[in-house]
């Protein structure tokens, strides 16, 4: 069972519980009041969906440039 974090809306305490994802949301084990479910994080990933989601946080970190690096002599990418 996957694991929620809520918020009470009368009294702000936080928690978190498991449970399935069509039941209903819990009362606040503080007051009884109703809760606001948060999203803290991304969830976790494995196996492929894992692979493809750090390629894509990668893709956006930005790269350190490297003037050391030169295109060999037929490389038509740089030459203008």
């Amino acid at each position: 069972m996957p694991t929620y974090d809520y918020q009470c809306r009368q009294c702000q305490h936080t928690f978190e519980t498991k449970h399935r994802i069509n039941d209903p949301q819990p009362c606040c084990p503080t007051c009884g009041g109703t809760c606001t479910k948060l999203i803290l994080t991304a969830p976790a990933a494995h196996g492929a969906m894992a692979v493809g989601r750090e390629q894509a946080i990668r893709s956006l970190q930005p790269q350190p440039k490297n003037d050391a690096y030169r295109h060999g002599p037929n490389c038509s990418c740089c030459h203008h």
